[in-house]
C-alpha cells in the first residue's frame, strides 16, 4: 500500500474530460516526479488529493484514509507548496511561521524549535527583513518551510521551480533532496531535467491518463537500447576499432564521430562483453566506455505522441 493511492479517478469541466481513469500508487519515502505538459491535468489531480476539488468518480486515499471533498481530515498528513505561494508580506519569515504554527495549534516551544530548524534547512535563518523584499526563489523556499512545519508524511509541490532562474531551481531541488527519507515528495513539473536530477519514481500524465509509471531506474532499464559509446584518446585509434572485421555483421551498426565510436547491437544475445573482448584482443584501452540509456526527454516525447 502506497502513501497515496488513486484509483479510477475521473474529472471533467463541462464537456472537457481532464482526468480519465487515473490510477497511481506512490511509495512512501520516494521523490515522485509527476510529469506532464501544461494542461495535462497535474494541478487538477493535486487539488483533488487536497480535497479542494470534487472528483466525478474514483477514490483517493492518503495514508490509507479516503479523501473526501470539502473535508480536511486527511490533510493533517499533507504539506502543500503551490506554484505561487502567498504570504503576509509585512511579516518576517519567523513571524510568518509562528502564525502558521499557532493557527494549527502547535505548542509555542515546538513552533520556535521547528521554525528555526526549517529556516536553517531552506537557508533563511539569518533573514530578519520582511517578506515583501524577498525574491521569487526566497518565497518558494519559505513556502517549503511552511509546508513542512507540521511534519507532514506527504509533501505536494506543484511546479515549484517553473518560474525560477537556474540558481533558484538548484536551491529548491537541493532542499527537496535533503528531506528525502523523512517525507514523501510529489514533485509536479514539466521540467524534465529537474525530475532526472532528484526523483526516484516518475509518472507521465498525458491527456488525463498515465502513459508511463514506475521507478526511474526500472523504466530506463526497460527502454534501454543495446547501444554503447566508446571514446578513444585519438581519431586514429577510434578509426582502427570501428574498422574491426568482427563488427561487420548484420546485427551490429557502427558509427564514428572523430574519437568517439557508437555501436548499436540489435541482437540481445550480443552485448557489452563482446565489445570489451574485442578491446582486450586488440590491446586497446578507451578513455570512456558507456552504456547508452534513454533520457527522460526521449521517453516523454514517445509517451505523449
Amino acid at each position: 500500500m502506497g502513501i497515496l493511492e488513486i484509483d479510477k479517478l475521473y474529472k471533467k469541466f463541462g464537456s472537457h474530460e481532464v482526468i480519465r481513469g487515473l490510477d497511481m500508487d506512490i511509495p512512501e519515502h520516494s521523490i515522485f516526479g509527476f510529469v506532464g505538459q501544461n494542461g495535462a491535468g497535474k494541478t487538477t489531480t493535486m487539488k483533488m488529493v487536497l480535497g479542494l476539488l470534487k472528483p466525478d468518480s474514483g477514490t483517493i486515499k492518503v495514508c490509507g484514509e479516503r479523501v473526501t471533498y470539502g473535508e480536511t481530515r486527511t490533510n493533517h498528513y499533507l504539506g502543500y507548496l503551490p506554484d505561487v505561494p502567498e504570504f503576509y508580506d509585512y511579516m518576517t519569515p519567523m513571524e510568518y511561521l509562528r502564525l502558521c504554527g499557532e493557527i494549527t495549534g502547535l505548542p509555542k516551544e515546538k513552533i520556535r524549535k521547528k521554525s528555526e530548524e526549517l529556516l536553517s534547512l531552506v537557508g533563511l535563518e539569518n533573514h530578519k527583513r520582511k517578506i515583501t523584499g524577498f525574491s521569487r526563489g526566497m518565497k518558494q523556499r519559505l513556502g517549503i518551510a511552511q509546508a513542512l512545519l507540521n511534519e507532514p508524511r506527504l509533501l505536494i509541490c506543484d511546479e515549484p521551480t517553473s518560474a525560477l532562474d537556474p540558481i533558484g531551481r538548484k536551491e529548491i531541488l537541493d532542499i527537496l533532496s535533503a528531506i528525502k527519507g523523512k517525507t514523501t515528495v510529489i514533485f509536479s513539473t514539466h521540467i524534465l531535467s529537474d525530475v532526472e536530477r532528484i526523483c526516484d519514481h516518475v509518472a507521465i500524465l498525458n491527456r488525463g491518463q498515465l502513459t508511463l509509471s514506475g521507478s526511474l531506474a526500472e523504466i530506463k532499464m526497460q527502454y534501454r537500447h543495446n547501444g554503447y559509446i566508446i571514446e578513444f584518446a585519438g581519431e586514429k585509434e577510434a578509426s582502427e576499432f570501428a574498422g574491426i572485421e568482427a563488427l561487420k555483421r548484420p546485427a551490429v551498426e557502427v558509427s564514428r564521430d572523430r574519437a568517439v565510436v557508437t555501436v548499436m547491437i540489435s541482437d540481445r544475445n550480443v552485448g557489452g562483453q563482446f565489445l570489451i573482448s574485442l578491446l582486450s584482443e586488440k590491446r586497446m584501452v578507451p578513455m570512456k566506455f558507456e552504456i547508452m540509456e534513454p533520457t527522460l526527454e526521449s521517453l516523454f516525447t514517445e509517451a505523449v505522441k
